[in-house]
């Protein structure tokens, strides 16, 4: 089969014959309240640089806008603002409560939508709905505020701001003809009863990069745009490092035959200028150094003040349209930012050409996903799965953070709090970025973090394998790593642990882009060396007894457990964790794998597999055996944390939660044959084999019949090798709890905390004080971590996709030996594939209309959403789900890890109903 022609454009881009991912959507949701924006004495990143003041000052570090455009390295910026004649600002950015206003931490009090993209940019398409009446701020901030933690959030839904219709869908298409070539379309259409007025405002911008100093490789020239000589309707933007640029106005936007609905009417009023430059007079009460501030088009169209520079020049400009929408009415608006080089004759700008180019991106679109889509397009998996892509490709954002400038302060500036040089970040003056990055959600987390970035990236690769490959690059990459191997974490305390899934990252997008024999070994190779790096500092730093039992930090898992897992618990006990050691197992069996693949081209490798294979076989035996029997309890059937005093005893943490469950991730089959391939590894695993015999009963050989050995007569022959945790009887029980609905399987996936709880909630006292967790599917009902997250009862994406993943693992072992009750006393029985594709099932089934009403149950509790033909095919993915009704929760444009539920509905299209 030819390619696309967005594989084409891909292959161009990869080859760097044609720039196409250049522009994109990469200006970020929100700057304002982020750490790389914080300059005060205590870390109050959300007081120092608050939403009411984003409109009034320039941000350092990047920009912000509503579903807009920008260069990989946002110097110029594209967004429209809107006006609908009642808010008291302009709509510029999305609007949401900070950390410490919001019941549940943060959160995003708008209603918007990435509804379609390509990995390059050449097509996009998202949708906002604005109020027609005042945006209510205050009821938002009043409501939530008096709400406590045993409340839901109150949503913009919750109010009747969008009752009886009364608001516009704004949708904005971006389309490219050439790399510096970006048509941009606005559609406003008036949903509700009467007719109602809109100003939009398209804004073109330079980000201010001139008022801090010189920055590395940065020019010292100011930018400027003005209005073109030769065209009224035209700015030229000019930029040292980007270039010369046109922002055209389609002529015929004002009028009838530019595609608008009866009675609609479209007026320009003009062209606004100004400069991106912070107003001093309104946020610090010093005159302006000039009269031309960033919010003079909030002051001269809502407040008719003349604040805008006459002269219609500046680093800031916007076009001013007031539409009047009758019901049901649409108006359309063109325009095109070219490079000058490339700019088209006067009157070929727009009309047909525009048709022609929009309508082509659309339907090449559309070839695209219906060639690596398995359903058909008319179908609800369909539009799960190109919606939870779309979403995915809208996450990139620019973002820049040096924090040795950061720490220092910028010349000419008053320097920063002395507090700050041993505060936030400190330990990592190294850190340099400035990149365009997979962001969690593009509003609630606009930062990268760690471990969200390598789940991004095993999903993000099936659609543009190269970026994915280069993100999970970057983040080994000096500049980001540490030099003690330590990656990232994420702003708010990149010295923060994430769990460390990156080389199984690595290792799961290697295989997916790339046939056998066909796959990029030099990508493999140049991450597993940094990888080693990164593995030593977490033996170095997580097992400081060298016990092969992992403890300490926050391993992503916030509050699923007893202790804030991020603290030491003090008086020199430790908390051996099974996760913490379940995912450095992980970790071992990656790198053994990876190991082994390079040592197929270079033998050098063999000695570092057998490397690996040793410790994970070591930390196997500790996790299972330390001390009489490690971290299992027998008794239970079940792998808890526990508490290793100074004085050698060890006290169990006896809570059933998904820390127990982790351990089954820990596995991979070898095909025996690798061993032929690999004389040096076979001769050391016979010799540790026969040496170690202790060590044996964590290495599981089948032959072809198949067979199980005995250790005493395990070699490393032509058998299927698995190593694993857990043994097979140890697997067979962690999954009657698994798959039990009366404890972690729900109708929507795995719970990360048994149900049990509800009902008898786990206690313990810990130095004089009571200590308690009990269920809880929904939010966080405490303030640990932010108490925006919760691991005591919902369902989480990416560890329901570790586990099914793994299950899939041990099937390719036992195949149909292994067969288990699905659910635990269901009488059903199932093999661990059927079992994975079951929670897949279920996890996908939170986005598939019910079959009652068709409501989704993500949306139930969502207003319109969950039936509103207007708003129930615009899908949300929110970071975690209810555990009972799959109800969504936390953040709620997490197409990051939650994207991983196209890979679910990919799985089930492959096996039979």
């Amino acid at each position: 089969m030819d390619a696309c022609p967005e594989s084409q454009r891909l292959g161009e881009d990869r080859r760097r014959e044609q720039n196409w991912k250049r522009w994109g959507p990469y200006l970020p949701e929100r700057q304002w309240g982020t750490v790389r924006e914080d300059y005060s004495p205590d870390g109050n990143s959300w007081g120092h640089l608050t939403h009411d003041q984003a409109r009034s000052r320039a941000y350092r570090w990047g920009e912000d806008g509503l579903l807009g455009f920008t260069d990989r390295e946002c110097r110029l910026c594209f967004a429209p603002a809107l006006w609908n004649g009642k808010d008291v600002i302009l709509k510029e950015r999305l609007f949401g409560l900070t950390n410490s206003e919001g019941n549940h931490g943060e959160d995003v009090k708008e209603a918007y939508f990435y509804l379609d993209a390509l990995p390059t940019c050449s097509y996009q398409r998202a949708l906002y709905k604005y109020p027609q009446r005042a945006f209510p701020y205050r009821e938002l901030l009043d409501v939530n505020s008096r709400r406590s933690k045993l409340e839901a959030e109150y949503e913009i839904t919750d109010t009747d701001i969008f009752a009886q219709n009364r608001y516009f869908d704004v949708e904005m298409e971006y389309f490219k003809d050439g790399p510096n070539d970006l048509f941009i379309q606005i559609t406003a259409t008036n949903r509700g009863p009467d007719p109602a007025p809109l100003h939009i405002l398209p804004s073109l911008w330079f980000r201010n990069t001139w008022s801090w100093g010189p920055l590395p490789e940065d020019t010292p020239i100011r930018p400027h745009m003005h209005i073109m000589q030769d065209n009224p309707l035209g700015i030229h933007a000019d930029h040292a490092t980007l270039g010369s640029f046109h922002f055209l106005i389609d002529p015929s936007n004002t009028k009838a035959e530019s595609g608008h609905g009866g009675g609609v009417s479209v007026t320009l009023h003009r062209l606004l200028f100004t400069e991106n430059e912070t107003n001093m007079d309104r946020l610090f009460g010093i005159s302006n150094a000039q009269p031309y501030v960033k919010d003079a088009f909030h002051e001269a169209v809502i407040r008719g003040a003349s604040t805008v520079n006459p002269a219609q020049s500046g680093t800031k400009a916007a076009v001013h349209y007031e539409l009047m929408l009758p019901p049901g009415q649409t108006a359309t608006l063109r325009f095109r930012l070219v490079e000058q080089s490339h700019a088209p004759r006067e009157g070929y700008a727009f009309g047909q050409t525009f048709t022609d180019i929009r309508q082509k991106r659309r339907g090449e679109t559309d070839e695209f996903y219906r060639r690596i889509l398995p359903y058909a397009p008319h179908t609800e998996q369909y539009r799960i799965m190109r919606q939870a892509l779309s979403g995915l490709l809208w996450s990139k954002q620019f973002y820049s953070y040096e924090v040795s400038r950061w720490l220092e302060g910028d010349p000419g500036h008053p320097a920063p709090p002395a507090e700050r040089r041993s505060a936030r970040n400190w330990e990592w003056p190294h850190l340099f970025n400035r990149d365009v990055l997979l962001m969690p959600d593009r509003w609630e987390y606009p930062w990268y973090a760690a471990w969200d970035l390598a789940f991004h990236c095993v999903e993000f690769c099936r659609v543009d394998s190269e970026f994915a490959k280069g993100q999970l690059t970057l983040l080994l990459r000096e500049w980001y790593m540490h030099p003690n191997g330590a990656l990232p974490a994420y702003e708010f305390a990149f010295s923060d642990v994430n769990p460390p899934v990156h080389a199984w990252a690595v290792w799961r997008v290697y295989k997916i882009t790339g046939a056998r024999g066909c796959r990029d070994l030099a990508f493999l190779e140049s991450a597993f060396q940094k990888l080693l790096m990164n593995f030593t500092w977490w033996v170095n730093r997580k097992d400081a007894a060298g016990r092969n039992l992992f403890s300490g930090g926050f391993l992503g898992l916030d509050n699923v457990g007893v202790f804030d897992r991020s603290k030491p618990i003090g008086d020199g006990h430790q908390l051996e964790q099974a996760d913490g050691t379940a995912w450095m197992a992980s970790y071992c069996l990656n790198m053994l794998v990876m190991a082994a693949e390079l040592a197929l081209h270079n033998p050098v490798y063999e000695d570092i597999a057998s490397k690996f294979f040793e410790h994970f076989v070591s930390i196997t035996h500790a996790m299972n055996t330390f001390g009489g029997s490690g971290l299992w309890d027998d008794d239970d059937g079940f792998y808890y944390d526990q508490i290793a005093s100074p004085d050698g005893k060890n006290v169990p943490l006896k809570l059933r939660s998904v820390v127990g469950l982790l351990p089954m991730m820990a596995v991979s089959v070898i095909p025996g044959d690798m061993f032929d391939r690999l004389p040096n590894f076979k001769k050391r695993i016979d010799w540790f084999m026969r040496n170690k015999k202790d060590f044996c009963q964590h290495i599981s050989t089948m032959d072809h019949q198949p067979h199980h050995k005995p250790a005493a007569e395990k070699t490393a022959k032509n058998h299927t090798w698995m190593l694993a945790i857990p043994s097979r009887d140890k697997l067979v029980r962690l999954l009657k709890y698994m798959l039990d609905e009366k404890e972690f399987l729900s109708a929507y996936g795995i719970r990360s905390l048994s149900m049990h709880y509800r009902d008898h909630p786990y206690t313990m006292n810990w130095r004089g004080e009571e200590l308690r967790v009990e269920y809880n599917p929904a939010d966080s009902t405490t303030g640990l971590f932010g108490g925006n997250s919760n691991w005591r009862g919902p369902v989480w994406m990416p560890i329901n996709y570790l586990l099914v993943e793994a299950l899939e693992r041990y099937h390719h072992y036992y195949g149909d030996t292994l067969q288990v009750e699905c659910p635990t006393g269901s009488g059903t029985m199932m093999d661990l594939a059927q079992v994975s594709n079951e929670i897949k099932r279920r996890l996908a089934s939170i986005f598939m209309p019910g079959e009652k009403d068709g409501t989704r149950p993500y949306a139930a509790s969502l207003g319109p959403y969950a039936n509103d033909p207007l708003w129930r095919d615009h899908l949300l993915f929110h970071e975690y789900f209810e555990g009972d009704n799959g109800r969504g929760l936390g953040s709620c444009h997490q197409t990051g890890w939650t994207a991983l539920v196209a890979d679910c509905l990919r799985s089930l299209a492959r096996t039979p109903s």
